[in-house]
């Protein structure tokens, strides 16, 4: 059984529900309402996982606000590789994690998440590509407009190196056929190398903008560091292999992350961040009140402070207190 049978029933409805949108004033065979089509089903995708990425910024939140606890702890067992200190580390570790709330993979949790609505994307073009017909709403005359359609000569189907060994195989068989693939390679490489920089444009907004100096140098704002080169990497490397088609989908989905991420580093700044400082001068020039953001978190720490500092009076030294003030 197909697992992604469900995903698959589900992208397919609502591709095609937006295609059938933009026939209306759009010519239906068109790589322009395909694309149009496939960039509607990133925003129900990721308008749909906006409660995903609150979950997230809270447990990123919650992990930077562990990061003193676990350089502590990090610290506390330096040197110690024996069996037994690595797995009282290891537990602590976890104990810290869920005592504050904190999630290290909570970052990766959207794109975990995005997979599978990738791979039922990535399987409904690639049957197109073979002239098959999808498991539900996609028929096989609509699969057929989808592998025929191209946008600026260039069709959706077409990856950067399809295109590239068609043009070294046999370029007059290409131009017979009515394929252009020199077009396909312009907009492959643009639309790759717009993937990558949108992509680290958006975790670098977040390194240099909206994080705590203090924690600069824990292991979480080092992996962090190394995310920042490898995901570009990865989409720069895999890119090449996607279909047209299939990259605007992830074109768009970095546009919704950058601008989601700007709304969020200029309205919910981590504290003691760069961004959290502006905020609080902007708040400050408009004559309100700075700080309110992150009332509930403060709110929290203060009383889980006071609950541990709040000794009960026993009935003995209560005496003695009241003896003691006559």
């Amino acid at each position: 059984m197909d697992l992604l049978l469900p995903i698959k029933w589900v992208i397919e409805a609502i591709l095609v529900g937006w295609h059938w949108f933009f026939s209306l004033f759009l010519d239906p065979a068109s790589g322009l309402a395909w694309v149009l089509s496939i960039m509607g089903l990133t925003v129900v995708v990721r308008a749909s996982l906006i409660p995903v990425f609150v979950k997230q910024i809270k447990s990123q939140r919650n992990m930077l606000l562990a990061q003193p606890e676990l350089m502590k702890l990090q610290k506390k067992y330096k040197g110690k590789t024996d069996r037994e200190s690595r797995e009282k580390m290891a537990k602590e570790q976890m104990e810290i994690y869920k005592r504050t709330g904190s999630n290290p993979l909570s970052s990766c949790l959207p794109l975990l998440i995005q997979m599978p609505i990738f791979s039922a994307l990535f399987f409904a073009v690639s049957d197109a590509q073979h002239d098959k017909a999808g498991v539900g709403f996609l028929t096989k005359d609509l699969a057929n407009q989808l592998a025929n359609a191209n946008l600026i000569g260039a069709p959706l189907k077409e990856t950067f190196f399809g295109a590239l060994g068609q043009l070294q195989h046999t370029s007059t068989q290409a131009a017979i056929a009515g394929a252009n693939y020199v077009n396909v390679l312009v907009i492959a490489a643009v639309m790759i190398i717009t993937m990558t920089v949108s992509q680290f444009i958006t975790q670098k907004q977040i390194l240099a903008k909206n994080q705590n100096p203090e924690v600069q140098n824990s292991q979480y704002m080092q992996t962090q560091k190394i995310m920042l080169w490898i995901l570009p990497v990865v989409f720069l490397i895999s890119g090449t292999s996607f279909a047209i088609g299939i990259m605007f989908y992830w074109l768009a989905s970095n546009v919704w992350t950058m601008g989601q991420q700007y709304v969020v580093i200029r309205n919910m700044p981590t504290p003691g961040s760069i961004a959290h400082k502006q905020r609080e001068a902007r708040l400050a020039k408009k004559g309100k009140a700075t700080g309110t953001e992150d009332a509930s978190v403060v709110g929290e720490a203060e009383l889980e402070t006071a609950r541990q500092r709040t000794q009960p009076v026993g009935k003995s030294r209560a005496k003695k207190t009241t003896n003691t003030k006559k």
